[in-house]
C-alpha cells in the first residue's frame, strides 16, 4: 500500500508498505484523507525528534475496515475521525477527563509498519499518510457519513487543537478580547473558537496579507498584517489600548512568546501552541506577570476527543463551525512534495492528502 515515509534523511512517497492486522482494543481504518500539518514537517526538519524510519501524518479520516477482539464502539463501514491521542483509558489523568496528561500517550512510538521486511514506527500514534493505519480503540471517533472525509480529517488535530486551547484550556467568556498570533491551520481554529465562545473583540496577526480573507471569515473582527507594519505590538495597542485577555502563539516563535507575554492586559493568559525546537528558549519579564497573569502551555487542545470530535462534528452539521472553509487545496498522495512546498509557501490554510 502507499504511504509517505521520512528514512531520517529523506521523505519519499512508497508503495510497498505493510500493516499488521488489528490486535484486541485495536481498529484497522482505510484512511481516505489526511491533512498536511506543519507538525509533519517538523518530525522531518528535526524541530520534532522522531525515531526513524517513520510513516508520517496524524491527521486523518477514514472508513474502519477491521477491529479486535474488544472493540464495541465502532464497526466495519463507519466513518471515523482519528485522534493522535493512544490514552490508556486508566490512569488517574485518564479517570480525571485529562487524556492530554496520560503518560502512556506520550512517546513509546509502535511498530505496525513494515517494508521489505524492516519495521517502521509510527508517528503521533496514528500516521495518517498511509492507505491504512492501525490505532488504539480510543482513537477512532465514529462520525456521522454526511461529514465529507477531507474535512472531517481536520478535526483530529487543527480542530482539537485550537478551537479546544480556547473553550477547554483558555475557557475564553463571552464579551473577551482575544489575539491570535499566526493564522495558519492552528490559528483560524483558535479564530472560531473565539467566535463560538463569543469573544467580542478578535485580532488575527500574521504576515501574509493574502491570509486576512480567510480570517475575518472564521471570526478576526481586526486583521494586522505583521509585514507592513513596523510595530505589532503597538498596532495591537491601538485596538485594545490596555492589552488583551488571551493571547493565543501559533507560530513556534520565541519571538512571538514574548510578544504575547507582552500584549497581556491584567489576569491576561498567553497560551502556548506553536512549537520551537526542542531546546528553544524564550524570555520575558517576570514582573509583567505579577497583575495575575499567566503563560499556559496547551498539549492538543486539552482535549477529550471521543467527546470533543463528536462536539465539533454536530456543531458543523448545524453550520456554526466551519471545516469545508479549512481546505484549500486536495492533493493525491503522489503529490506530497506540491503539498509541502504550497504549505511552506502559506498557499494554503490546509493542504488535504487524498487515497482515492
Amino acid at each position: 500500500m502507499r504511504g509517505v515515509v521520512f528514512d531520517g534523511k529523506r521523505t519519499q512517497v512508497v508503495d510497498d508498505l505493510e500493516i499488521r492486522e488489528p490486535g484486541p482494543g485495536e481498529v484497522l481504518v482505510a484512511v481516505a484523507a489526511a491533512g498536511l500539518c506543519h507538525s509533519d514537517l517538523s518530525v522531518v526538519d528535526g524541530t520534532i525528534p522522531f525515531p526513524q524510519p517513520v510513516v508520517l501524518g496524524h491527521e486523518g479520516a477514514g472508513v474502519v475496515e477491521a477491529v479486535g477482539a474488544g472493540v464495541t464502539h465502532v464497526a466495519p463501514g463507519d466513518h471515523v475521525a482519528l485522534s493522535t491521542l493512544a490514552n490508556c483509558g486508566a490512569c488517574a489523568e485518564c479517570d480525571r477527563g485529562r487524556p492530554t496528561m496520560c503518560r502512556k500517550a506520550i512517546g513509546m512510538p509502535g511498530q505496525p509498519f513494515a517494508r521489505g521486511g524492516r519495521p517502521l514506527y509510527q508517528f503521533a500514534s496514528n500516521s495518517a499518510f498511509a492507505e491504512r493505519t492501525l490505532v488504539k480503540a480510543v482513537q477512532a471517533v465514529k462520525i456521522p457519513e454526511d461529514i465529507p472525509l477531507t474535512s472531517a480529517a481536520l478535526i483530529g488535530c487543527a480542530v482539537l487543537t485550537g478551537v479546544g486551547a480556547v473553550l477547554n484550556r483558555a475557557r475564553v467568556d463571552r464579551g473577551d478580547s482575544v489575539v491570535v498570533l499566526g493564522a495558519g491551520g492552528v490559528g483560524l481554529n483558535v479564530l472560531q473558537g473565539a467566535r463560538l465562545a463569543g469573544a467580542l473583540t478578535i485580532v488575527a496577526v500574521d504576515a501574509n496579507p493574502a491570509k486576512e480573507a480567510a480570517a475575518r471569515q472564521f471570526g478576526a473582527t481586526h486583521f494586522i498584517d505583521a509585514a507592513q507594519v513596523p510595530d505589532t505590538s503597538a498596532a495591537v495597542r491601538e485596538i485594545l489600548p490596555t492589552g488583551a485577555d488571551h493571547v493565543f502563539e501559533c507560530v513556534g516563535s520565541t519571538k512571538l512568546i514574548r510578544q504575547a507575554v507582552d500584549l497581556l492586559d491584567r489576569h491576561g493568559q498567553a497560551v502556548l501552541l506553536g512549537m520551537p525546537g526542542a531546546k528553544a528558549e524564550a524570555s520575558f519579564v517576570p514582573a509583567n506577570l505579577f497583575l495575575d497573569k499567566s503563560i499556559l502551555g496547551c498539549r492538543y487542545g486539552a482535549s477529550r476527543p471521543q467527546r470533543d470530535i463528536a462536539l465539533y462534528a454536530e456543531l458543523y452539521r448545524q453550520g456554526r463551525l466551519l471545516l469545508d472553509e479549512l481546505v484549500t487545496a486536495t492533493y493525491p498522495v503522489e503529490d506530497f512534495a506540491k503539498a509541502v512546498d504550497d504549505a511552506e509557501q502559506g498557499r494554503v490554510a490546509r493542504g488535504v492528502l487524498t487515497f482515492g
